[in-house]
C-alpha cells in the first residue's frame, strides 16, 4: 500500500499528496495521490464521500497540524479538530477552506471589512479626502475616532415596539402583559402588578401619564412587595435585562421569536444610517464622501475609483481596483461595499471569502472549495473557473468538490468517488484527466454529456398568482404573473433580482410553502429521525413490541446513557489545551443504556436502527407511517443519509431537501424552492426533475429558482429576470416556454440555454 506507484521516483513522490489508509465516515481504506499546484476535482454522487476525504481527511489534518504549532494558550483558544480516521497523509501543505458557511450576523461585519476593500478606502480618503480629518480611524465605523456616536456605527437603532408587549385595553389582573414568562401570577407578574405604583385593576390606557411612566420606564429601585424588601424595574427595563442582552441564539425558540416580534430597527437620525460621525462624512473625494462610496454598486465603485488622479495614492488604489475588480469578475459587481456579511447567501459569502484569497501573497497553498458554483449562472461560471485557474496559476494547489460540467472540464485531474452513496460509496471509482473519464464507464463519466430536453408538450396552467408593482431591492416595478399548477422555473444572473421577486412577493401568501436551504435550528441531538417526526413511529414500534415504555427509545429521555447523556460522545475540557471530544466509553458511541438496547424489533435494537440509511430502513419498515416518511426521503434523494446523522452535518441542498420531504404529504400548496439542484450529481438531476413532475401532476403548483440548465429545459414556463445584475437587473426580460426563450431570447440565459439544448441535439 506503501510503496510508489510505477514510473514514479521517489523525488516526484513530494509534487503529490499521499491518502493512505482513509476511512473516516463511509471512506473505504482510500488510496490516492492527488497532484500538487494542480486543480483536482472530485465528483461523486451526494453521499459518496467526497467531503469526508477533501475536507473531513486532507484539510482538517492539515489544519490540524497547523492549530499544534501554536502555544497551548492560544490553542485554547481554537475550535477543537481531531485527528481523521486516515493511516497515512503525506506532503500536506498549509490548507485554506473556502466554503459555503454564510459569514456570521455581525452586523459590524460588512462585505467591505470581510474583503479589505474598506481598509483601503479608508487610507485612501486619510490621505486625499477634502478636508482632512485624521487616520484612517478616522473612517472606520468599528473604531471609537470614527464611528456614529449615536448609533455606535451600526448605522440604526433599535427600539421595542410596546404594543407588542402589553393590551393597553386590558388591566393586568386580565394578562394585559403579553411578554413570555410574565402570565398573570408569574413571579415577574407579582413584582409589577403588587408594587403599589399603579391600580392592577385599571386598564392600562387609563393609566397616568407618571403611572405609565413608573410602569414601563422606571429605573431599577429598592420596594417593599407583598412583605418583602425587593428590586422593582419598569416593563420596558426588566425586558431589555431579560432578554434583549441576551445572545439570539442562545434563546428558547419562544422567547427568540418574541424578541423578533418586539424589537424594531430604525435608521439612525444622527448619521442617517452611514454608520460615521459627521467628521468623518464631512471628508470628499471628487465630491463623494467614504459612505457615498461604501454605497455604491461595486461595478460602480471600480470606476469611481479609476476616476481618481493623484500620484500619492498609486500603489494603494490600483491595489483596491484590483480587489474591485475581482469582485465584478466573480459575480459580485452587484453588491456594495456596506452590505452585512451576515445577509449574504452561501454561495455570495464563499465568493466574498475568495477575493481575500486572490490578492494573498502566499503561495504553494492547498485552496479547498466546496461546490463554488452555487448560486452562479452559467454566465459567470466561467469567470469563476477563470479565478480558479489563476489561483493555481500562482503555485497553488486548488481542490473542488462539484458537479457543475463546466467547472469538471478544466480540471488537470478528476477523482471520482462512488459508486454509490452512503455505505454503498466510500470507494475510488476513477482517477485521471476528463478524457479519461469521459471514456470510463463511472456515473460522472456516462452523465458528463448528458442534456436533459426541452418538454415536447409544457403543461398549461390552471391560473395565476399575480405580482404587481414589485421593488424590493433592485427591482423597478415588476409586474409579472406566475402561472399555478406548472412547473415555472425563475432564471437570471446573480443578483439580477430571482430572490426579491419571489421571495419577496409570494412567501408571504396563503398556501405558498417556502423550501430553502437556510439552517435548521436543532442541536447535535437532532436528526432526520427526530426531524420528520419519524423517530416517534420508530419508539411506538419498539414499545409495542417489548411491552415497555416509548420514553426509554429516546436517547433525550429516560434511555438515554448517563455517561454521555444519549451524545453518544463525550467532551473533555483540557483547560488551556484544546477540548477532545472522544466516543463515550460507556455505551460505545450508542447513545443508550444496556437495557434498552436489550429489546430489539426483528432482531435490531434502536441503536441499530437509528445507524440505518433511509433506503435500509424503508426495506425494515414495510408499511405505516414510518414507511411514509421513509419513502418521501427516498423521493428527494436523501436515500444514503442515516437516520441517526446529526442535522449539524447536512449540507445546504440536503436540508433542503429533507424539508421538502416534511412538506411534500401537503396537497393543493404552491412549493417554492431555491437552487434545489445544489449538492446534486448530474445523475441526481433527473431524479429531481422527476419528483418536481410528480409534486406538479398531483395538482400543486412549484416555482424554482434555479440556473441549472437541465432544470430550465424541463420546464412548463420561464422568467428571466436582468439584463444584469444589481442597478443593470430587477426587470422581466423573457416571460414563456423555455422553447420560445431558446427560439427568439436575446438574454443571456437565452443563450446559455440554447447552447445547452444544442450541445444535447448534436
Amino acid at each position: 500500500m506503501d510503496q510508489q506507484p510505477a514510473g514514479r521516483t521517489a523525488a516526484d513522490s513530494h509534487d503529490m499528496i499521499e491518502v493512505r489508509g482513509a476511512r473516516e465516515n463511509n471512506l473505504r481504506d482510500v488510496c490516492l495521490d492527488i497532484p500538487k499546484r494542480r486543480l483536482t476535482v472530485f465528483t461523486g454522487v451526494s453521499g459518496s464521500g467526497k467531503s469526508s476525504l477533501v475536507f473531513g481527511t486532507i484539510a482538517a489534518e492539515s489544519q490540524r497540524l497547523i492549530n499544534e504549532t501554536y502555544t497551548a494558550f492560544l490553542q485554547s483558544f481554537m475550535p477543537s479538530i481531531g485527528r481523521p480516521d486516515v493511516d497515512a497523509l503525506r506532503n500536506l501543505s498549509a490548507a485554506i477552506v473556502v466554503d459555503q458557511e454564510r459569514m456570521g450576523a455581525n452586523s459590524r461585519s460588512t462585505v467591505g471589512t470581510a474583503t479589505d476593500a474598506h481598509t483601503l478606502l479608508r487610507i485612501v480618503f486619510s490621505r486625499i479626502g477634502s478636508p482632512h480629518v485624521g487616520t484612517s480611524g478616522a473612517f472606520s465605523f468599528n473604531l471609537p475616532e470614527g464611528m456614529c456616536p449615536e448609533c455606535e456605527g451600526l448605522g440604526k437603532v433599535s427600539d421595542i415596539d410596546v404594543h407588542q408587549l402589553v393590551d393597553v385595553d386590558k388591566t393586568l389582573n386580565e394578562g394585559a402583559i403579553t411578554v413570555p414568562n410574565f402570565g398573570v401570577d408569574s413571579w415577574y407578574w407579582r413584582g409589577l402588578a403588587q408594587s403599589g405604583l399603579y391600580d392592577p385593576d385599571v386598564k392600562l390606557k387609563d393609566f397616568t401619564e407618571q403611572q405609565w411612566a413608573d410602569f414601563l420606564h422606571k429605573p431599577s429601585t429598592k420596594l417593599r412587595i407583598a412583605g418583602i424588601n425587593t428590586t422593582y424595574e419598569g416593563l420596558l427595563v426588566k425586558v431589555r435585562r431579560l432578554y434583549l442582552a441576551k445572545d439570539r441564539e442562545a434563546m428558547q425558540p419562544h422567547i427568540r421569536a418574541f424578541v423578533d416580534r418586539a424589537v424594531v430597527f430604525a435608521r439612525c437620525p444622527a448619521c442617517a444610517g452611514a454608520r460615521l460621525n459627521p467628521a468623518a462624512l464631512s471628508s470628499r473625494i471628487n465630491g463623494r464622501n467614504i459612505a457615498d462610496c461604501a454605497a455604491m454598486q461595486i461595478s460602480d465603485l471600480a470606476a469611481f475609483v479609476r476616476g481618481i488622479d493623484d500620484e500619492s495614492v498609486r500603489p494603494l488604489l490600483a491595489n483596491l481596483s484590483e480587489t474591485l475588480d475581482s469582485m465584478v469578475g466573480i459575480g459580485l459587481g452587484y453588491l456594495s461595499l456596506d452590505r452585512e456579511s451576515g445577509t449574504l447567501s452561501g454561495g455570495e459569502a464563499q465568493r466574498v471569502k475568495m477575493v481575500r484569497h486572490l490578492g494573498s501573497s502566499l503561495t504553494d497553498v492547498t485552496y479547498v472549495f466546496d461546490e463554488p458554483t452555487v448560486g452562479l449562472h452559467p454566465h459567470d461560471i466561467q469567470r469563476m473557473n477563470n479565478l480558479l485557474l489563476m489561483l493555481r496559476d500562482k503555485g497553488n494547489t486548488v481542490l473542488v468538490v462539484e458537479h457543475k460540467p463546466e467547472v469538471i472540464e478544466i480540471a488537470d485531474h478528476v477523482v471520482d468517488l462512488g459508486p454509490g452513496a452512503g455505505t454503498a460509496g466510500g470507494r475510488v471509482c476513477f482517477t485521471g484527466d476528463v478524457a479519461a473519464l469521459r471514456r470510463s464507464d463511472t456515473l460522472t463519466g456516462r452523465h458528463l454529456d448528458h442534456r436533459a430536453r426541452l418538454r415536447d408538450k409544457v403543461r398549461q396552467p390552471t391560473g395565476h398568482l399575480a405580482i404587481t408593482g414589485a421593488n424590493l431591492h433592485n427591482l423597478k416595478d415588476v409586474d409579472v404573473d406566475v402561472p399555478l399548477g406548472v412547473l415555472t422555473v425563475v432564471t437570471g444572473v446573480a443578483g439580477s433580482g430571482k430572490s426579491s421577486l419571489i421571495h419577496g412577493s409570494l412567501s408571504r401568501r396563503d398556501g405558498v410553502v417556502v423550501v430553502d436551504q437556510s439552517a435548521i435550528r436543532g442541536s447535535r441531538r437532532s436528526n432526520p429521525a427526530t426531524y420528520t417526526g419519524l423517530l416517534d413511529s420508530i419508539r411506538t414500534a419498539f414499545a409495542k413490541a417489548n411491552g415497555v415504555k416509548a420514553a426509554l427509545f429516546s436517547a433525550n429521555s429516560e434511555g438515554a446513557c448517563p455517561t454521555c447523556k444519549g451524545i453518544g460522545t463525550v467532551y473533555t475540557d483540557l483547560a488551556m489545551m484544546a477540548g477532545v471530544a472522544t466516543i463515550c466509553e460507556q455505551c460505545e458511541g450508542r447513545r443508550f443504556t444496556p437495557e434498552v438496547l436489550t429489546y430489539t424489533l426483528r432482531g435490531k435494537n434502536i441503536s441499530e436502527v437509528l445507524a440505518m440509511s433511509v433506503a435500509q430502513a424503508r426495506d425494515f419498515f414495510g408499511s405505516g407511517p414510518a414507511r411514509a416518511v421513509l419513502d418521501r426521503l427516498g423521493d428527494v434523494g436523501l436515500g444514503y443519509l442515516s437516520l441517526g446523522q446529526p442535522l449539524t452535518t447536512l449540507s445546504g441542498g440536503e436540508r433542503q431537501r429533507l424539508k421538502l420531504a416534511i412538506r411534500m404529504a401537503e396537497k393543493a400548496v404552491t412549493y417554492v424552492l431555491d437552487e434545489p439542484t445544489t449538492g446534486l450529481h448530474l445523475a441526481d438531476v433527473d431524479q429531481l426533475l422527476g419528483l418536481l413532475d410528480r409534486l406538479v401532476d398531483a395538482g400543486n403548483t412549484v416555482v424554482v429558482i434555479e440556473h441549472h440548465q437541465a432544470v430550465m429545459a424541463h420546464a412548463d414556463w420561464i422568467i428571466d429576470l436582468g439584463p444584469g445584475a444589481g442597478s443593470d437587473g430587477g426587470r422581466v426580460v423573457f416571460t414563456g416556454a423555455p422553447a420560445d426563450l431558446v427560439a427568439k431570447g436575446d438574454s443571456l440565459t437565452a443563450r446559455h440555454l440554447r447552447a445547452y439544448v444544442d450541445a444535447g441535439t448534436d
